[in-house]
Protein backbone atom coordinates (compact mmCIF):
# COMPACT_ATOMS: atom_id res chain seq x y z
CA UNK A 1 0.00 0.00 0.00
CA UNK A 2 1.56 3.28 -1.11
CA UNK A 3 0.94 6.47 0.85
CA UNK A 4 -0.06 9.85 -0.56
CA UNK A 5 2.98 12.11 -1.15
CA UNK A 6 2.11 14.49 1.71
CA UNK A 7 1.97 11.69 4.29
CA UNK A 8 4.98 10.32 6.18
CA UNK A 9 6.33 7.24 4.42
CA UNK A 10 9.01 4.63 4.94
CA UNK A 11 11.55 4.68 2.12
CA UNK A 12 12.22 1.08 1.09
CA UNK A 13 14.48 -0.09 -1.72
CA UNK A 14 11.34 -0.69 -3.80
CA UNK A 15 9.85 2.74 -3.16
CA UNK A 16 8.09 4.76 -0.46
CA UNK A 17 5.35 2.90 1.42
CA UNK A 18 2.82 3.59 4.12
CA UNK A 19 4.19 2.90 7.62
CA UNK A 20 1.15 0.73 8.28
CA UNK A 21 2.27 -1.69 5.57
CA UNK A 22 5.55 -2.75 7.22
CA UNK A 23 4.12 -5.68 9.17
CA UNK A 24 6.40 -7.32 11.72
CA UNK A 25 9.71 -5.47 11.51
CA UNK A 26 13.28 -6.50 12.24
CA UNK A 27 14.43 -2.98 13.11
CA UNK A 28 18.20 -3.56 12.95
CA UNK A 29 19.85 -6.24 10.86
CA UNK A 30 22.26 -6.97 8.01
CA UNK A 31 21.81 -8.98 4.83
CA UNK A 32 25.25 -7.93 3.58
CA UNK A 33 28.26 -6.69 5.54
CA UNK A 34 32.00 -6.55 5.00
CA UNK A 35 34.62 -5.21 7.42
CA UNK A 36 38.33 -5.70 8.05
CA UNK A 37 37.30 -6.20 11.68
CA UNK A 38 35.45 -9.42 10.70
CA UNK A 39 37.85 -11.28 8.39
CA UNK A 40 36.44 -14.46 6.92
CA UNK A 41 32.92 -13.77 8.21
CA UNK A 42 31.68 -11.52 5.42
CA UNK A 43 27.98 -11.43 4.61
CA UNK A 44 28.42 -11.41 0.84
CA UNK A 45 26.38 -14.36 -0.42
CA UNK A 46 23.20 -13.36 -2.26
CA UNK A 47 21.84 -16.91 -2.09
CA UNK A 48 22.24 -17.01 1.69
CA UNK A 49 20.63 -13.56 1.97
CA UNK A 50 17.66 -14.76 -0.08
CA UNK A 51 17.30 -17.86 2.08
CA UNK A 52 17.45 -15.77 5.25
CA UNK A 53 14.71 -13.49 3.97
CA UNK A 54 12.54 -16.48 3.06
CA UNK A 55 13.00 -17.91 6.55
CA UNK A 56 12.09 -14.55 8.09
CA UNK A 57 9.02 -14.31 5.88
CA UNK A 58 7.94 -17.85 6.80
CA UNK A 59 8.17 -16.86 10.47
CA UNK A 60 5.76 -13.98 9.79
CA UNK A 61 8.25 -11.18 9.13
CA UNK A 62 7.36 -8.25 6.91
CA UNK A 63 10.25 -5.75 6.89
CA UNK A 64 14.00 -5.69 7.51
CA UNK A 65 15.90 -2.48 8.24
CA UNK A 66 19.45 -3.07 6.96
CA UNK A 67 21.84 -0.81 8.89
CA UNK A 68 24.87 -1.57 6.68
CA UNK A 69 26.25 1.87 5.71
CA UNK A 70 28.45 3.22 2.94
CA UNK A 71 31.64 1.33 2.15
CA UNK A 72 30.74 -1.94 3.91
CA UNK A 73 29.39 -4.05 1.06
CA UNK A 74 25.69 -3.20 1.13
CA UNK A 75 25.04 -4.91 -2.23
CA UNK A 76 22.45 -2.23 -2.92
CA UNK A 77 22.02 -3.41 -6.49
CA UNK A 78 20.69 -6.75 -5.20
CA UNK A 79 18.28 -5.46 -2.57
CA UNK A 80 15.28 -4.63 -4.74
CA UNK A 81 15.31 -8.06 -6.38
CA UNK A 82 15.67 -9.78 -3.02
CA UNK A 83 12.77 -7.79 -1.60
CA UNK A 84 10.52 -8.59 -4.54
CA UNK A 85 11.38 -12.29 -4.58
CA UNK A 86 10.96 -12.77 -0.82
CA UNK A 87 7.98 -10.51 -0.20
CA UNK A 88 9.93 -8.81 2.62
CA UNK A 89 10.32 -5.04 2.47
CA UNK A 90 13.91 -3.83 2.87
CA UNK A 91 15.08 -0.41 4.06
CA UNK A 92 18.70 0.40 3.16
CA UNK A 93 21.07 2.75 4.97
CA UNK A 94 23.52 5.41 4.02
CA UNK A 95 25.99 6.74 6.59
CA UNK A 96 29.43 5.80 7.86
CA UNK A 97 30.61 3.43 10.59
CA UNK A 98 33.65 3.78 12.86
CA UNK A 99 36.90 4.50 11.02
CA UNK A 100 38.34 1.06 11.90
CA UNK A 101 35.84 -0.57 9.55
CA UNK A 102 37.34 1.09 6.45
CA UNK A 103 40.51 1.10 4.44
CA UNK A 104 42.11 4.58 4.45
CA UNK A 105 41.38 5.09 0.74
CA UNK A 106 37.64 4.67 1.33
CA UNK A 107 37.63 7.38 4.00
CA UNK A 108 39.70 9.59 1.73
CA UNK A 109 37.19 9.14 -1.11
CA UNK A 110 34.38 10.57 0.98
CA UNK A 111 36.41 13.30 2.66
CA UNK A 112 36.32 11.60 6.05
CA UNK A 113 40.06 11.43 6.73
CA UNK A 114 39.93 14.80 8.45
CA UNK A 115 37.26 13.50 10.77
CA UNK A 116 39.31 10.44 11.61
CA UNK A 117 42.37 12.44 12.58
CA UNK A 118 40.75 15.55 14.01
CA UNK A 119 42.04 17.72 11.15
CA UNK A 120 40.58 18.77 7.84
CA UNK A 121 37.56 20.73 6.75
CA UNK A 122 33.85 20.60 7.42
CA UNK A 123 31.33 17.80 6.99
CA UNK A 124 29.44 19.24 4.00
CA UNK A 125 30.95 16.84 1.46
CA UNK A 126 30.01 13.80 3.48
CA UNK A 127 26.54 15.20 4.13
CA UNK A 128 26.08 15.67 0.38
CA UNK A 129 26.84 11.99 -0.14
CA UNK A 130 24.29 10.97 2.50
CA UNK A 131 21.63 13.25 0.99
CA UNK A 132 22.31 11.94 -2.53
CA UNK A 133 21.88 8.34 -1.38
CA UNK A 134 18.66 9.21 0.45
CA UNK A 135 17.11 11.20 -2.37
CA UNK A 136 18.64 10.13 -5.70
CA UNK A 137 19.93 6.63 -5.06
CA UNK A 138 22.89 4.66 -3.76
CA UNK A 139 25.78 5.11 -6.19
CA UNK A 140 24.16 8.12 -7.84
CA UNK A 141 26.89 10.58 -6.87
CA UNK A 142 29.73 10.52 -9.43
CA UNK A 143 33.02 9.25 -8.06
CA UNK A 144 31.47 8.15 -4.77
CA UNK A 145 30.51 4.52 -5.29
CA UNK A 146 32.63 3.53 -2.31
CA UNK A 147 31.59 -0.09 -1.84
CA UNK A 148 32.86 -1.00 -5.29
CA UNK A 149 31.14 -3.76 -7.23
CA UNK A 150 29.21 -4.92 -4.18
CA UNK A 151 27.54 -1.62 -3.39
CA UNK A 152 25.67 0.36 -6.02
CA UNK A 153 23.73 -0.76 -9.06
CA UNK A 154 25.26 -0.02 -12.44
CA UNK A 155 21.86 0.82 -13.93
CA UNK A 156 20.68 4.23 -12.73
CA UNK A 157 17.09 3.02 -12.89
CA UNK A 158 17.89 0.17 -10.47
CA UNK A 159 19.52 2.33 -7.82
CA UNK A 160 17.53 2.08 -4.60
CA UNK A 161 17.31 5.02 -2.26
CA UNK A 162 18.45 4.74 1.32
CA UNK A 163 15.79 5.17 4.00
CA UNK A 164 17.94 6.04 7.02
CA UNK A 165 21.40 7.24 8.06
CA UNK A 166 23.67 5.01 10.17
CA UNK A 167 26.60 6.38 12.19
CA UNK A 168 28.54 5.12 15.20
CA UNK A 169 29.83 6.21 18.57
CA UNK A 170 32.76 4.89 20.58
CA UNK A 171 33.18 3.19 23.93
CA UNK A 172 31.77 5.64 26.49
CA UNK A 173 32.59 8.59 24.25
CA UNK A 174 32.92 10.12 20.79
CA UNK A 175 36.17 10.50 18.88
CA UNK A 176 36.81 13.04 16.12
CA UNK A 177 35.56 10.64 13.42
CA UNK A 178 32.29 10.04 15.28
CA UNK A 179 31.69 13.77 15.73
CA UNK A 180 32.47 14.39 12.06
CA UNK A 181 30.12 11.69 10.75
CA UNK A 182 27.35 12.62 13.19
CA UNK A 183 27.59 16.24 12.08
CA UNK A 184 27.19 15.10 8.47
CA UNK A 185 24.28 12.86 9.50
CA UNK A 186 22.57 15.78 11.22
CA UNK A 187 23.00 17.92 8.10
CA UNK A 188 21.48 15.11 6.03
CA UNK A 189 18.60 14.84 8.49
CA UNK A 190 17.86 18.55 8.28
CA UNK A 191 17.86 18.32 4.48
CA UNK A 192 15.64 15.22 4.23
CA UNK A 193 14.03 14.40 7.57
CA UNK A 194 15.68 10.96 7.61
CA UNK A 195 16.07 9.09 10.88
CA UNK A 196 19.57 8.53 12.24
CA UNK A 197 20.50 5.12 13.63
CA UNK A 198 23.49 5.08 15.97
CA UNK A 199 25.75 2.13 16.75
CA UNK A 200 26.56 2.44 20.46
CA UNK A 201 29.83 0.62 21.14
CA UNK A 202 28.96 -2.10 23.65
CA UNK A 203 25.77 -0.17 24.32
CA UNK A 204 27.58 2.80 25.88
CA UNK A 205 27.77 6.54 25.27
CA UNK A 206 24.08 7.21 24.66
CA UNK A 207 24.12 10.52 26.50
CA UNK A 208 27.17 11.74 24.56
CA UNK A 209 25.36 10.94 21.33
CA UNK A 210 22.18 12.70 22.40
CA UNK A 211 24.09 15.74 23.65
CA UNK A 212 25.72 16.10 20.24
CA UNK A 213 22.91 15.13 17.86
CA UNK A 214 19.92 16.50 19.75
CA UNK A 215 21.69 19.26 21.64
CA UNK A 216 24.33 20.99 19.56
CA UNK A 217 23.11 19.72 16.17
CA UNK A 218 19.35 20.17 16.85
CA UNK A 219 18.14 16.79 15.58
CA UNK A 220 14.73 16.01 17.15
CA UNK A 221 15.23 13.08 19.55
CA UNK A 222 12.37 11.13 17.97
CA UNK A 223 14.50 11.00 14.80
CA UNK A 224 17.32 9.18 16.63
CA UNK A 225 17.49 5.40 17.07
CA UNK A 226 20.08 4.21 19.60
CA UNK A 227 21.34 0.71 18.88
CA UNK A 228 22.80 -2.15 20.95
CA UNK A 229 21.43 -1.05 24.32
CA UNK A 230 21.11 -4.65 25.50
CA UNK A 231 24.92 -4.87 25.50
CA UNK A 232 25.05 -2.52 28.50
CA UNK A 233 21.94 -3.28 30.61
CA UNK A 234 22.14 -0.06 32.62
CA UNK A 235 18.57 0.83 33.64
CA UNK A 236 19.46 4.43 34.48
CA UNK A 237 21.04 5.04 31.07
CA UNK A 238 18.11 3.33 29.35
CA UNK A 239 15.49 5.44 31.12
CA UNK A 240 17.46 8.63 30.50
CA UNK A 241 17.67 7.96 26.77
CA UNK A 242 13.99 7.06 26.57
CA UNK A 243 12.99 10.14 28.56
CA UNK A 244 14.90 12.28 26.07
CA UNK A 245 12.59 10.97 23.35
CA UNK A 246 14.94 8.72 21.38
CA UNK A 247 14.06 5.22 20.20
CA UNK A 248 15.93 2.41 21.95
CA UNK A 249 16.91 -0.55 19.75
CA UNK A 250 17.72 -3.85 21.43
CA UNK A 251 19.22 -6.65 19.36
CA UNK A 252 20.75 -10.08 19.35
CA UNK A 253 21.27 -12.72 20.48
CA UNK A 254 24.94 -13.21 19.68
CA UNK A 255 27.90 -15.18 21.00
CA UNK A 256 29.81 -11.98 21.66
CA UNK A 257 27.07 -10.58 23.92
CA UNK A 258 25.69 -13.77 25.43
CA UNK A 259 26.51 -12.53 28.93
CA UNK A 260 23.89 -9.77 28.71
CA UNK A 261 21.37 -11.22 26.20
CA UNK A 262 19.42 -13.00 28.95
CA UNK A 263 18.64 -9.68 30.63
CA UNK A 264 16.65 -8.37 27.65
CA UNK A 265 13.12 -9.21 28.95
CA UNK A 266 13.77 -7.48 32.27
CA UNK A 267 15.28 -4.41 30.57
CA UNK A 268 12.27 -4.04 28.29
CA UNK A 269 9.83 -4.64 31.14
CA UNK A 270 11.48 -1.93 33.24
CA UNK A 271 11.21 0.57 30.39
CA UNK A 272 7.60 -0.38 29.69
CA UNK A 273 6.70 -0.04 33.38
CA UNK A 274 8.27 3.43 33.35
CA UNK A 275 5.99 4.43 30.46
CA UNK A 276 8.43 4.03 27.57
CA UNK A 277 6.93 1.06 25.75
CA UNK A 278 6.42 3.25 22.67
CA UNK A 279 10.21 3.88 22.42
CA UNK A 280 11.30 0.23 22.04
CA UNK A 281 12.58 -1.55 18.93
CA UNK A 282 13.94 -5.05 18.33
CA UNK A 283 16.38 -6.37 15.74
CA UNK A 284 18.55 -9.37 15.03
CA UNK A 285 21.81 -7.58 14.11
CA UNK A 286 23.22 -10.51 12.15
CA UNK A 287 26.84 -9.49 11.50
CA UNK A 288 28.61 -12.74 10.57
CA UNK A 289 27.90 -15.60 8.21
CA UNK A 290 27.91 -18.08 11.10
CA UNK A 291 25.08 -16.17 12.79
CA UNK A 292 22.64 -16.66 9.91
CA UNK A 293 19.85 -19.14 10.49
CA UNK A 294 20.67 -20.84 7.18
CA UNK A 295 24.15 -21.56 8.59
CA UNK A 296 22.92 -22.89 11.92
CA UNK A 297 22.79 -19.61 13.85
CA UNK A 298 19.76 -17.77 15.25
CA UNK A 299 19.52 -15.29 12.36
CA UNK A 300 16.51 -13.17 11.52
CA UNK A 301 13.78 -15.78 12.20
CA UNK A 302 14.87 -16.10 15.85
CA UNK A 303 13.24 -12.75 16.62
CA UNK A 304 9.80 -14.12 15.81
CA UNK A 305 10.17 -17.85 16.45
CA UNK A 306 11.88 -17.72 19.84
CA UNK A 307 12.28 -14.18 21.20
CA UNK A 308 8.72 -13.00 20.54
CA UNK A 309 6.94 -15.72 22.58
CA UNK A 310 9.50 -15.31 25.37
CA UNK A 311 8.84 -11.57 25.53
CA UNK A 312 5.07 -12.08 25.40
CA UNK A 313 5.32 -13.94 28.72
CA UNK A 314 7.02 -10.91 30.29
CA UNK A 315 5.48 -7.94 28.49
CA UNK A 316 2.15 -9.23 27.19
CA UNK A 317 1.24 -9.94 23.58
CA UNK A 318 -0.16 -6.48 22.84
CA UNK A 319 2.98 -4.54 23.79
CA UNK A 320 5.17 -7.01 21.91
CA UNK A 321 2.98 -6.55 18.85
CA UNK A 322 3.47 -2.78 19.05
CA UNK A 323 7.23 -3.15 19.46
CA UNK A 324 7.40 -5.15 16.24
CA UNK A 325 4.92 -3.04 14.24
CA UNK A 326 3.81 0.41 15.41
CA UNK A 327 7.10 1.52 16.97
CA UNK A 328 9.32 0.90 13.92
CA UNK A 329 6.62 2.35 11.68
CA UNK A 330 6.92 5.64 13.58
CA UNK A 331 10.69 5.49 14.01
CA UNK A 332 11.46 5.20 10.28
CA UNK A 333 8.55 7.14 8.73
CA UNK A 334 9.52 10.49 7.22
CA UNK A 335 7.60 13.31 5.55
CA UNK A 336 10.22 13.35 2.80
CA UNK A 337 8.68 16.07 0.67
CA UNK A 338 8.17 18.42 3.62
CA UNK A 339 11.87 18.20 4.51
CA UNK A 340 13.03 18.64 0.93
CA UNK A 341 13.95 14.99 0.41
CA UNK A 342 12.09 14.07 -2.77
Amino acid sequence: MNARPEEPTVRTVSGDVSPASLGLCDAHDHLFLRSPQLPGQELDDTGAAAAELRAFREAGGGTVIQWTPYGMGRRAGELRRLAEESGVRIVAATGLHQAVHYAPEVLERVGATGGATGSGGGSAELAELFVAELTTGIGSRPGRRGDGRTDAADDAGARPRAGMVKVAGGFHGLDAHARYTMTAAAEAHHATGASIGVHLELGTGAQDVLDLLCGRLAVPPQRVVLGHLNRSPDPVAHRSAAAAGAYLAFDGPSRAHHATDWRLPDALAALADAGYGDRLLLGGDTTTAAARSVNGGPGMPHLLRRLRPRLELTLGAELVRRIFTENPARAFAVAWGAAGGV
